[in-house]
């Protein structure tokens, strides 16, 4: 019976030791990695609507409605670029109202597990009414720009300004994110200052 035990072939295969080659007669295919650098860089952009329901009780924030805009220039791949957009949508919801870094007076970090660190849920993340502008880029031969920036970055203003417009009769301001409960009843109530 012929065969060869996972040990001769560990043998064989560690590298230092007897190394392997490749037959004489099979030919070995050339390889070669080139690397494109623009001159300059091509960037998205995205924009945010946001309406939202603000309970004066508790400062808890649901949004309602999302509209999202974004701008990557020619899409290559559809599916992946919209992909990129909605979790980008969802970062940015963390972004605004859950995801808060903490830190003690001599930098240790308090938020060390998703115990502390608060991210969205699907139930938190509403499907945004999405539109796609296409305005290819002129710095790079295919005409593309990034995907997710246009569904992360407007997204906290946008809901700190929805907020505030929510939060208007009570001459709120909003200042900071995210829009924890607490920020939110401090800035209704004036707990301190009127700004969250």
């Amino acid at each position: 019976e012929k065969g060869v035990t996972l040990a001769e072939i560990a043998s064989i295969a560690n590298v230092g030791r007897h190394g392997m080659s490749v037959a004489r007669d099979l030919p070995v295919a050339i390889e070669r990695t080139s690397y494109f650098k623009p001159k300059q860089a091509a960037y998205s952009s995205g924009i945010s609507a946001i309406i939202v329901n603000v309970d004066v009780e508790t400062g808890k924030i649901e949004i309602l409605r999302s509209i999202l805009g974004h701008d990557c220039g020619t899409v290559l791949n559809p599916l992946l670029v919209e992909g990129q957009v909605l979790g980008g949508h969802a970062h940015g919801i963390g972004n605004a109202i859950y995801e808060e870094a903490k830190y003690s007076k001599d930098g240790q970090p308090l938020t060390v597990s998703y115990l502390d660190y608060a991210l969205p849920t699907a139930i938190e993340v509403p499907t945004p009414e999405l539109f796609h502008v296409v305005s290819p880029s002129p710095l790079n031969p295919l005409g593309v720009k990034g995907s997710g920036e246009g569904g992360t970055v407007p997204l906290p203003a946008s809901v700190a300004n929805a907020v505030e417009d929510a939060l208007r009769p009570f001459g709120a301001r909003i200042r900071e994110i995210p829009l924890t409960p607490d920020r939110v009843l401090a800035a209704i109530y004036g707990f301190g200052k009127r700004e969250a």
